[in-house]
């Protein structure tokens, strides 16, 4: 995919799979994870640079590139993290597009999608709503068995993907 980085690795015959998208108008994160038996399993995790000046532009090879990743890896659910609060207004209104723009690539494939505040996402991985980034990913390479080996964009999308899986699985044994 031109504009994008992408590190994958493709298992036979998914089921339960969820893509987690970090929204950013200069860098999209996402991740895609299996749970399988209770079993995290990595799938493929990447970023989307769009690599443009034109924010509009960015906006629509965002929505292209993430129509492609969900049409490959055609995950049952999406997972996308909240915007946060910025002090600059405009910095929060164009996050607010970018994460838009991944809702809308989600609908347009009727992949359901959940959103998740980052302290939430933080606080199901690592036990602290405000652990520092490098805590998360160290606890996504350990949930997922791996070394780390993505960026911080894509190691967020994976973090908001696990948060996802684990309260469905929470969500499922409580009910």
């Amino acid at each position: 995919m031109a504009g994008s980085t992408e590190k994958v690795i493709r298992l036979a015959g998914d089921s339960g799979v969820v893509i987690g998208i970090d929204p950013g108008s200069q860098r999209m994160g996402w991740g895609v994870v299996r749970e399988k038996s209770g079993v995290l399993e990595f799938l493929a995790c990447g970023v989307i640079r769009p690599g443009v000046k034109d924010f509009s532009a960015r906006l629509g090879i965002i929505f292209k590139e993430l129509r492609g990743v969900l049409r490959q890896y055609q995950p049952d659910e999406a997972a996308i993290e909240n915007v946060f609060t910025q002090k600059n207004a405009l910095t929060a209104l164009k996050l607010g597009q970018a994460r838009g723009i991944a809702v809308g690539a989600c609908a347009s494939l009727d992949i359901l999608v959940a959103d998740y505040e980052p302290a939430l996402i933080k606080k199901t991985l690592t036990g602290n709503g405000r652990a520092e980034k490098s805590q998360v990913s160290f606890m996504v390479a350990r949930m997922l068995g791996m070394k780390e080996s993505w960026g911080e964009d894509a190691g967020d999308a994976l973090a908001t993907a696990i948060c996802h899986l684990n309260i469905r699985r929470l969500n499922r044994f409580l009910c």
